[in-house]
C-alpha cells in the first residue's frame, strides 16, 4: 500500500508511540481490533479518543480494503485452476503451497497496483495448476513486484515475446518516441536494463552451440589510427537482448 495512503498519525496525541506499538502487531487481523480499541479507550481524554478513533476508523477501511482484494484474488484462482483435478487440489491444499500464498499475501503491502496484484495472481495460479520450476523459483518471481515497476514488466513483457529484440526495438514496442542521449529518457531506460540486466533477468543474447553452451564472440578488430570505438547509444538498434 502507498505510503502516501497512510492516514496520518495524530502526532499532538498522547500515547503516538503506544499507537505504533499496536499497529505493529496487528498485521492483518481485524477481529482483534475491537478487542484493542476497548482497552485503549480509557488512555486518552474524550476529545483526544474521537481523534484515536478517527484514526483507526480509516486504517480499518484500509484493512478491509485489503482482504477485499486478497479474497478477489483466491477467487480468480480458483476459476483459473481445475480444482476438481486430484493433482491441482492436493497441490493447493498442500502446506507448501499454502506457504506460497503466505508469502504472497505478506509482501501485498508493495504491490501498490492493480497490475502487480494480476502479476501475483497470475504467478500463484501458475504455481497451483503446474510445478514446472521449483517453489524456490516462484518465492522469487513473487519478490518481483515488490522490486520491479509496472515499467520493467513492460520491458520483461516485449523481451520475453520478441526474441532478440534490440533496445531500440524494446523503446519503440512501449510506445515511446527516441530522443536525445542527454535528455532524461535515456539516462530513465538506461536504469530500468541495467536493474534488470543485473537482475539476471535479461541478458545480451548470444549464440550457444548444440548442449547450450555459449560460443565466444569474435572480437572485430579495428583499423590502426581510428581511435577507440564510439560510445554505444542507450537505443541500441544491433545487439539484440534475451
Amino acid at each position: 500500500m502507498p505510503d502516501d495512503d497512510k492516514p496520518e498519525e495524530p502526532r499532538k496525541v498522547p500515547g503516538s508511540a503506544l499507537i505504533r506499538g499496536i499497529l505493529n502487531s496487528l498485521g492483518s487481523s481485524i477481529p482483534v481490533i475491537g478487542g484493542v480499541l476497548g482497552a485503549a479507550a480509557n488512555a486518552w481524554s474524550e476529545q483526544e479518543q474521537e481523534a484515536i478513533n478517527t484514526f483507526f476508523r480509516r486504517w480499518l477501511d484500509m484493512l478491509e480494503d485489503e482482504l477485499r482484494e486478497k479474497a478477489q484474488t483466491i477467487l480468480e484462482i480458483a476459476q483459473r485452476v481445475d480444482l476438481h483435478d486430484e493433482q491441482i487440489a492436493d497441490r493447493v491444499s498442500s502446506s507448501e503451497y499454502q506457504t506460497l500464498l503466505r508469502k504472497a499475501f505478506r509482501e501485498w503491502a508493495a504491490a501498490e497496483s492493480e497490475v502487480k496484484r494480476v502479476i501475483a495472481r497470475n504467478i500463484l495460479a501458475n504455481a497451483a495448476a503446474s510445478q514446472i520450476v521449483s517453489d524456490d523459483v516462484v518465492r522469487m518471481f513473487l519478490d518481483w513486484p515488490k522490486t520491479y515497476s509496472e515499467l520493467h514488466f513492460e520491458v520483461i513483457g516485449k523481451v520475453y515475446n520478441n526474441a532478440g529484440i534490440t533496445r531500440a526495438g524494446i523503446w519503440r514496442a512501449i510506445g515511446r518516441e527516441r530522443t536525445r542521449e542527454d535528455a532524461p529518457e535515456p539516462d530513465l531506460f538506461k536504469l530500468l536494463i541495467r536493474d534488470l540486466s543485473t537482475g539476471s533477468i535479461i541478458r545480451q543474447h548470444r549464440e550457444t552451440d548444440y548442449h547450450g553452451n555459449f560460443i565466444p564472440a569474435k572480437k572485430q578488430a579495428r583499423p590502426r589510427g581510428t581511435g577507440p570505438a564510439p560510445p554505444t547509444s542507450t537505443f541500441d538498434d544491433e545487439d539484440p537482448t534475451s
